[in-house]
């Protein structure tokens, strides 16, 4: 790329925009720097020796690129853009991170990247790796956990979990975080600088960390396989499943790499096996493929040699700060928790003195409540002799009144044994009563046919004359007279006796008939009497006498069984 788009020859910088994983600087480069000094000044910047691992990055044509260090910075093909802008990130990966990183601003740059290609969902991996490691990196960002400060929810606003993984099972996002703190809790004493070592060494083991893939094809324009590259070697992936590798080649296994154009060939070092050929769709891929091909490889035989001095020293230095800072977080962690647990003695003695406040104040309401209860006490005693007392001449005066009540009952049964025989002489005087009745029933039945026939005899005895009377001649009015007194005497004298009998008769059945029920009535009223006297001993008796109260003995179940059904008889009239 030719430098005309500059607006002014004569100007000797112009500003460029590095990305990091947790900030952003804007530098001045000058014209005529290459790539390395555009990269070793952003390394200074960040403080960071560990340049070895890292590259700038840039986006050309949709494809991303990284700075080439030996060629002037204006002749890549950057971007056209004020200020230019790179990312800065790590271009190799260590094969074991406790080994070969030594600088904890290294560890921090890598920690970052590679969490956000886990939650990018670059690195395949699994949901119970998945809440480990975010439980790593909520130690790394939160320090120590406390219940006090990290209440529930407290994560809501982090991304912790690929989307992938929160997908797969039906569980909300308070469940997750529940799991995550639970986790979190575990790794209460680790600083935020193991923290992140301990999230890179499961992270380590994933099997797509560090690695880069290109489309290619063993046939021209046919991209049907993936070529990856990482710090253990080359492989070779099939398009669905970019963990499995379908072959490898190792790096101590591979004598050259070379390519042509779209074309790059693999030669292993055993003779027996033949050169792996394949195509890529561009070029420049090629020419990529290649960089990272030497640059891991670099890095593999760099490790199997003896480190520089300049890399001893860095090494001690780290070890040493890294020595300095355990012993001062041993120092921090010692301090912190003889704070917290003076803050609890403080807190138990708080507890304590309250405690102790709370329990004088209850002694003291226990106090006065005791004397108020004894002032109650006397007061409740003295109504008490009061009472007794007068319960004393209660009881003396109910044991009179049950004296007094025994012989009202004594009496009482008494009259009541008395009225009973009455009862049982007005039901033998009932029952000759109703016996004689039946007889004269019976008697003035008798006496009812007779009459009847003496009606019927009469009845006959008037036909008779009533014929006479009709056929006898027409007499003088003087014999008619003279018959007729002679007749009427003849008649008196020689009247029928069973009408004279009938007559008398009558009169004696009338005169018995009112004295029957002239007897009735008296009956009668005696009863009616003897009713009401029944019926007021049945009401007195119904009430418990105060001798069956005082002995608490009195129940319907003792009252007394009295037969009064003979007493109750109905008055027969005729």
């Amino acid at each position: 790329m030719s430098i005309q788009w500059m607006t002014k020859k004569q100007q000797k910088t112009f500003k460029i925009k590095v990305v990091t994983m947790d900030t952003e600087m804007e530098l001045n480069c000058e014209i005529n720097w290459k790539g390395k000094d555009l990269f070793e000044l952003v390394c200074r910047t960040l403080g960071l020796k560990e340049t070895w691992f890292f590259g700038l990055q840039f986006t050309s044509d949709g494809m991303d690129t990284w700075l080439k260090l030996e060629k002037k910075v204006l002749q890549q093909e950057i971007p056209k853009e004020d200020p230019i802008k790179f990312r800065f990130l790590a271009k190799f990966y260590p094969e074991n991170v406790s080994e070969e990183l030594v600088q904890d601003i290294t560890q921090h740059l890598f920690f970052l990247q590679v969490k956000k290609q886990i939650l990018d969902e670059e690195i395949h991996c699994s949901p119970e790796a998945s809440v480990l490691l975010a439980s790593y990196a909520v130690q790394a960002k939160y320090g120590d956990y406390n219940p006090n400060i990290h209440k529930p929810g407290f994560l809501s606003q982090d991304e912790l979990l690929p989307k992938r993984v929160l997908q797969q099972y039906q569980m909300t996002s308070e469940m997750w975080q529940d799991k995550i703190t639970a986790w979190y809790a575990e790794h209460r004493g680790i600083a935020r600088d193991e923290a992140e070592m301990n999230y890179l060494k499961i992270a380590q083991d994933l099997d797509m960390y560090g690695m880069n893939y290109f489309p290619i094809s063993q046939a021209k324009n046919d991209a049907d396989i993936l070529l990856g590259v990482n710090a253990k070697g080359i492989h070779i992936y099939s398009r669905e499943n970019k963990i499995s590798p379908l072959k490898s080649f190792k790096w101590d296994e591979i004598k050259n790499i070379s390519y042509n154009e779209k074309k790059l060939k693999i030669t292993p070092i055993d003779k027996k096996h033949d050169a792996f050929k394949f195509y890529s769709s561009e070029h420049k891929v090629n020419k990529l493929i290649l960089h990272l091909c030497i640059g891991n490889h670099d890095l593999f035989l760099t490790k199997r040699k003896v480190d520089s001095i300049e890399i001893q020293q860095m090494k001690n230095q780290a070890k040493e700060e890294k020595a300095r800072k355990k012993m001062e977080h041993q120092r921090l962690a010692m301090e912190k928790q003889l704070r917290e647990e003076a803050e609890r003695e403080k807190e138990e003695l708080e507890r304590r003195l309250f405690q102790l406040e709370d329990e004088a104040r209850q002694a003291n309401e226990a106090l006065l409540r005791s004397n108020e209860a004894a002032e109650l006490m006397a007061e409740k005693a003295q109504i008490a002799e009061e009472e007794a007392k007068l319960l004393a001449r209660n009881a003396v005066e109910a044991r009179q009144e049950m004296q007094h009540l025994e012989r009202a009952v004594m009496k009482s049964k008494e009259e009541m044994r008395q009225m009973e025989q009455k009862m049982r002489d007005a039901d033998r005087v009932t029952v000759k009563l109703i016996n004689e009745t039946e007889r004269r029933a019976k008697e003035v039945e008798v006496l009812e046919q007779e009459l009847q026939k003496a009606r019927e005899n009469k009845q006959r005895k008037q036909s008779l004359l009533d014929l006479g009377t009709a056929v006898l001649p027409v007499i003088s009015k003087r014999s008619l007279l003279e018959t007729s007194e002679g007749f009427s005497d003849s008649k008196l004298l020689r009247q029928d006796p069973p009408e004279a009998d009938f007559k008398r008769l009558s009169l004696e059945i009338e005169k018995e008939r009112l004295d029957y029920i002239q007897k009735s009535m008296q009956l009668e009223k005696q009863l009616t009497e003897l009713k009401l006297e029944i019926q007021t001993l049945k009401k007195e008796d119904r009430t418990p006498s105060v001798l069956s109260l005082w002995n608490g003995t009195f129940s319907p179940q003792n009252k007394p069984n009295r037969n009064v059904g003979p007493y109750e008889l109905d008055v027969i009239y005729i």
